[in-house]
C-alpha cells in the first residue's frame, strides 16, 4: 500500500483496502475478546473468594455473551475464498404453482432485502417480473457490502414453503417452491472475453417503476449468451444504454461463475437444478403449518421461529453453512 503506484489500479486498491480492514477488524476483535476474558476470569475468581453470588452469575452471563461473539468471529475466518470479498447478485425464480410460488418468491426476496438492511448493506433491484395476481415470477437484486458473496453463496438452490394458502378459499395446505441463485459481481481485474456474435440482445418495455417513462419506450434489455444459454436482463434504468451496460456486467459475472463452477467440478449440477424447481432438490424447508420449523437439509440446522427467519435474521443458517463448507 506504500508503493507509489498503489492507486494506479483503483479497483484493485479498493479490494486490498477492504481485505486489510477485514483482517484488522478480526485481529482487534480477537485481542478485545482475549482481554475481556482475562478480566472476567479475574473478576469471577474474586467473586468466588468473597462468595458474591450475584457477581458470579453476572460473570457467567458475560462469558456466554463473549463466547457468542467469538463464535461469530471464528465464522468470519472462513470467508477467505477467492471471491468471498465481492458484492453479489441474487436471482430468484418462482417454481411451478402459479400465484402460490410467485408469492413465495416475493417473500424470499423480502427476506434477503431485510437481511441486507440488518447488515447495513445496500440492495438494488436490477429486474423484476411481477406475478399474474400477486408476488413475482422472477427478480434480480444486487447487494453491496463487506464479503456479501462469501456470506450468501451457500443460499443457491431450491427453497420450499409449506403453509395454509392465503389464496385458497378452502384454507388448504400448499407446498411452494422457488429457486435462489447467488453469483459474485466480478471486477475489471478479471479478464473475460465475450464475443458479440455469441449474444442475442432483445429490448422490451419496462414493467417496473419509472413514472411516465415506463411503457413508452423499449428501454429494458435482455441478453442471451447463446453457447451457455445464460440469460440476464435489466429494466431499472430509464436509459436503454445503461440497462445494456448493467446486463453485460451481470453476464460477465454469470459467465465467470459458470467457469469457476465447471473448473471446480462441483458434484451438484446447478443447471439441471434450475430446470426443475420442485420436489427432491430443496436445500431448505420453511414449514408454517401444521408445525413451525425452518430446516436446512444440508447442515440439519433448524429454527422454530420462521417469522424471525423470514424477517431476514438468517445469520445462524449462513454461519452453519460456512462451517459445513469448511469441514
Amino acid at each position: 500500500m506504500l508503493d507509489a503506484d498503489f492507486w494506479q489500479n483503483k479497483l484493485l486498491a479498493q479490494k486490498i483496502i477492504k481485505e486489510k480492514k477485514f483482517q484488522e477488524d478480526l485481529i482487534n476483535s480477537f485481542n478485545h475478546a482475549k482481554n475481556e476474558l482475562n478480566d472476567l476470569f479475574e473478576l469471577n475468581n474474586l467473586a468466588i473468594e468473597e462468595n458474591n453470588k450475584s457477581i458470579i452469575q453476572e460473570s457467567i452471563k458475560n462469558i456466554k455473551i463473549l463466547r457468542t461473539q467469538s463464535k461469530k468471529n471464528e465464522t468470519k475466518c472462513f470467508l477467505s475464498k477467492e471471491n468471498d470479498s465481492l458484492d453479489c447478485y441474487i436471482e430468484i425464480h418462482a417454481g411451478a404453482g402459479g400465484t402460490e410460488s410467485q408469492d413465495w418468491a416475493d417473500m424470499l426476496r423480502r427476506m434477503y432485502i431485510k437481511w441486507s438492511d440488518n447488515k447495513k448493506f445496500s440492495s438494488q433491484l436490477i429486474s423484476e417480473h411481477k406475478g399474474d395476481e400477486a408476488g413475482i415470477k422472477s427478480s434480480t437484486l444486487k447487494v453491496k457490502g463487506d464479503y456479501v458473496y462469501g456470506w450468501l453463496k451457500s443460499e443457491s438452490g431450491i427453497h420450499r414453503l409449506v403453509r395454509i394458502s392465503p389464496f385458497d378459499s378452502g384454507a388448504r395446505r400448499h407446498t411452494s417452491f422457488a429457486s435462489v441463485w447467488i453469483y459474485p459481481v466480478v471486477d475489471d481485474n478479471i479478464d473475460l472475453e465475450i464475443n458479440e456474435k455469441d449474444l442475442r440482445i432483445d429490448t422490451y418495455r419496462s414493467s417496473g417503476a419509472g413514472g411516465q417513462h415506463v411503457n413508452t419506450t423499449d428501454s429494458a434489455v435482455r441478453i442471451t449468451h447463446i453457447p451457455t444459454k445464460i440469460v440476464v436482463q435489466c429494466q431499472n434504468e430509464r436509459s436503454q444504454h445503461k440497462n445494456k451496460e448493467t446486463c453485460l456486467n451481470m453476464l460477465k459475472a454469470r459467465l465467470y461463475d459458470f467457469e469457476v463452477q465447471k473448473r471446480e467440478k462441483e458434484t451438484k449440477n446447478q443447471e439441471n437444478l434450475k430446470s426443475e424447481i420442485g420436489w427432491g432438490h430443496q436445500i431448505r424447508s420453511y414449514v408454517l403449518h401444521p408445525y413451525r420449523l425452518v430446516k436446512d437439509n444440508r447442515t440439519n440446522f433448524e429454527s422454530s421461529d420462521p417469522d424471525k427467519i423470514l424477517n431476514g435474521e438468517i445469520d445462524e443458517f449462513l454461519e452453519s453453512s460456512l462451517y459445513k463448507i469448511n469441514d
